[in-house]
C-alpha cells in the first residue's frame, strides 16, 4: 500500500573552501533563497521550510503549483526571487510579495507513495526531471553542470552568483549533514543571530550578531553596511516584543576595541539594546579575524527558515 507523503528533515551541506573535484562529484548552482519541502497528500498541497514552518500562506503561487504533483509525492528545492537579469536575489525575496518567485526543485523524496530516499542520486534526479517537465512553469528543475570545478567557479564569480553545491554520485538522501553534499560560496558569508543593536536618532546605527557554541551565543561583530533606510525600518518592526534587559552574548564585554575598532567594551554596552536571540540574518564578509570577529561585514537579509540554535561557526 502506498505511503503518505510527509515532511522530511532535509539533507544539508557541509562547507568547503573550494568544491571537491573528481568523477564522483556532480555540480549544481547554489541558489540564494529559502529551502523548502513541497509535497501533496490527501489532495492538498503542503509547503514547509527546512525547520518545519508552513510556507503556504507566504508563497501561495508555489503552493498552488505543488498541488499539481501526483498524490503522495514530495520534492526538495529552493524558493527563489529572480532579479530583472534572471539571477537569484535574496534581497528581493525579503520584499513585499510583489516580486515573482519560483521553486527550483533539486531532489525527489517520494513519488506516488514510494519512498525514494534510499535510491541513488542519479535515479532520483532523473525521475525529478521528468516530473518537473509536466508541472507549472513556476516549478523549475535545477540542472547539473558537467564542467570542471575551476571553470564553473570562474563563471559563478563573473556572473555574480551565490556559489556551487557539489553532490556525490550514487549517494542516498539522508537528513542532516553526511558529507555527500558540499557547498562553496563565491563570497564568504553565513547566517548569524541578531542579539542586539546600537540605537540612533530615528532607527538604529548597527546590528550586533553572533553564533552558537553549544548553548552560548558568541558575539561576532557589528553590522552597518547593507542597511538602507527601508531595511532598517523593516528590522525595527521585527524587534518588537524581543527586548530583554541582559546581554545575550556570552563573550561580552570585551577589554578593548580590538585592532579593527569593533570591539564592544563595558562602556559601549551601556549604549546597546539587547534582543532575545530569535532573528537570523544572512551576513556576507571578507574574512574572520584571528579573534573570530567579522571583517567588512554586510547585511543581506533576514532568514525566516532557520532555527537560531542551528547557527554555528562554519
Amino acid at each position: 500500500m502506498p505511503a503518505k507523503a510527509q515532511f522530511f528533515q532535509p539533507m544539508l551541506c557541509e562547507t568547503a573552501e573550494r568544491p571537491p573535484e573528481g568523477p564522483e562529484w556532480r555540480y549544481e548552482l547554489k541558489l540564494d533563497g529559502y529551502r523548502a519541502i513541497g509535497f501533496k497528500t490527501d489532495s492538498q498541497a503542503r509547503l514547509w521550510s527546512r525547520n518545519g514552518k508552513d510556507f503556504v500562506r507566504r508563497f501561495p503561487e508555489i503552493a498552488k503549483a505543488i498541488a499539481s504533483l501526483p498524490e503522495n509525492t514530495a520534492i526538495d528545492g529552493e524558493i527563489v526571487a529572480l532579479d530583472p537579469d534572471g539571477k537569484p536575489s535574496f534581497a528581493l525575496l525579503q520584499g513585499s510579495g510583489a516580486t515573482p518567485v519560483v521553486f527550483y526543485a533539486f531532489d525527489l523524496l517520494m513519488m506516488r507513495g514510494r519512498d525514494l530516499r534510499g535510491s541513488a542520486l542519479e535515479d532520483r534526479r532523473d525521475r525529478l526531471r521528468k516530473l518537473v517537465s509536466g508541472l507549472p512553469g513556476i516549478i523549475r528543475y535545477s540542472y547539473t553542470f558537467a564542467v570542471p570545478a575551476p571553470a564553473l567557479m570562474r563563471v559563478i564569480r563573473e556572473k555574480g552568483l551565490e556559489g556551487i553545491v557539489t553532490k556525490r554520485a550514487g549517494s542516498t538522501y539522508r537528513s542532516g549533514r553526511s558529507g555527500d553534499w558540499i557547498k562553496w560560496r563565491a563570497n564568504r558569508g553565513q547566517e548569524l543571530v541578531i542579539g542586539g543593536y546600537v540605537p540612533a536618532s530615528s532607527t538604529f546605527d548597527s546590528l550586533l550578531v553572533g553564533y552558537y557554541e553549544g548553548r552560548d551565543l558568541m558575539y561576532a561583530g557589528r553590522i552597518r553596511a547593507g542597511l538602507v533606510a527601508e531595511s532598517r525600518r523593516a528590522l525595527l518592526s521585527h524587534f518588537a516584543g524581543l527586548s530583554i534587559e541582559d546581554c545575550p552574548f556570552r563573550n561580552l564585554p570585551e577589554r578593548t576595541k580590538g585592532r579593527w575598532g569593533e570591539g564592544i567594551t563595558e562602556e559601549d554596552m551601556a549604549k546597546c539594546r539587547w534582543l532575545a536571540p530569535r532573528l537570523v540574518a544572512t551576513i556576507e564578509f571578507l574574512e574572520w579575524t584571528p579573534e573570530l570577529r567579522l571583517r567588512h561585514p554586510r547585511f543581506v537579509g533576514l532568514r525566516a527558515d532557520k532555527d537560531p540554535h542551528e547557527v554555528v561557526l562554519e
